[in-house]
């Protein structure tokens, strides 16, 4: 019923988190690993500021470093413009990069995007597509040896989140609960954040959660590349669906900037050498944007910021 400490969580992944198979070197799921941000990718000069280009990793982070930027590698060769990748751990510090004006451009999540309030506009410069389609579903999971075989079999469980702002890694949970005029707080007995949806999957199979929210991309990627997972781990509920991840940038850029840019996206998906990356990061290719399918999640955010009833 309320959120676990971190040194309560620190200690149990420390004693409990060892995985068969996982792809951690060590075995163990941390919760908090993040990489040092990169260097621009071609050097700085007086005429040419990087291009400053942020996210935050929804799958471990190592591995989706290397695919972002092998993209913005390629950007910077065909903008002819010095680039800079910039990580972030959590959406909601993505979001404060953007709205302190510290990014030009930035891969956000769907919840991120929903719950953007900062005092700097940012508009959409592209959509992802994947698997032929710009929607994905929110899962919620459980251990197949477990007990917990429907969503409301997760009441007073241990639950475990992707990123207080992540849609399907939580809001879509909120969205539920608030239907049913309750709470996270009091509906589960404990939860706790991962901060990438990889790292929640394996939380449940390895019985660190009784269950948890995901991408439902992310989970079917994971279970291609992880083929053993099949044996640990079930969807019991699906969520609505939304719009995937946006690509937003700053309002405030000039428009022959901001089209320039558009199109050189549209074209990353054409690009050969650039499939490996992309599948790396779950996209086929990037079309253009419909805003207007993000404007019920607007307000949907709006809704889980007073408590049920009000």
């Amino acid at each position: 019923m309320r959120l676990l400490r971190p040194i309560v969580f620190f200690s149990v992944t420390v004693l409990c988190l060892l995985l068969a198979g996982c792809s951690s070197p060590q075995g163990r799921i941390d919760f908090s690993a993040t990489q040092d941000e990169a260097a621009s990718t071609t050097p700085e000069t007086a005429e040419a500021k990087p291009l400053r280009i942020a996210f935050a990793s929804v799958m471990s982070p190592l591995e989706t470093r290397q695919a972002y930027q092998t993209m913005i590698d390629y950007i910077a060769v065909k903008s002819g413009r010095p680039t800079k990748l910039l990580q972030r751990r959590t959406y909601g510090e993505l979001n404060r990069l953007l709205a302190d004006g510290d990014a030009d451009i930035a891969f956000v999540s769907t919840g991120a995007y929903a719950a953007y309030r900062g005092g700097r506009p940012i508009e959409i410069l592209a959509m992802v597509q994947t698997k032929g389609t710009i929607f994905y579903e929110t899962y919620v999971i459980a251990a197949k040896d477990g007990q917990v075989r429907s969503f409301e079999d997760t009441r007073q469980r241990v639950f475990a989140f992707t990123d207080p702002i992540s849609y399907s890694g939580r809001l879509a949970v909120d969205y539920r609960l608030l239907d049913e005029q309750t709470t996270a707080d009091a509906y589960f007995h404990h939860y706790f954040y991962t901060y990438n949806h990889d790292k929640s999957i394996w939380a449940v199979a390895n019985h660190l959660a009784d269950a948890a929210s995901v991408d439902s991309q992310i989970y079917e990627h994971m279970l291609e590349e992880n083929p053993q997972l099949r044996a640990k781990v079930t969807i019991i509920a699906t969520l609505s669906k939304a719009p995937t991840g946006p690509v937003v940038i700053r309002s405030d850029l000039p428009a022959a900037e901001k089209a320039a840019l558009r199109q050189l996206f549209y074209a990353l998906g054409s690009e050969a050498s650039l499939r490996p990356a992309l599948r790396q990061a779950i996209i086929d290719q990037f079309i253009p944007p419909q805003p207007e399918l993000y404007e019920p999640l607007r307000r949907n955010y709006l809704r889980t910021q007073r408590e049920p009833g009000e």
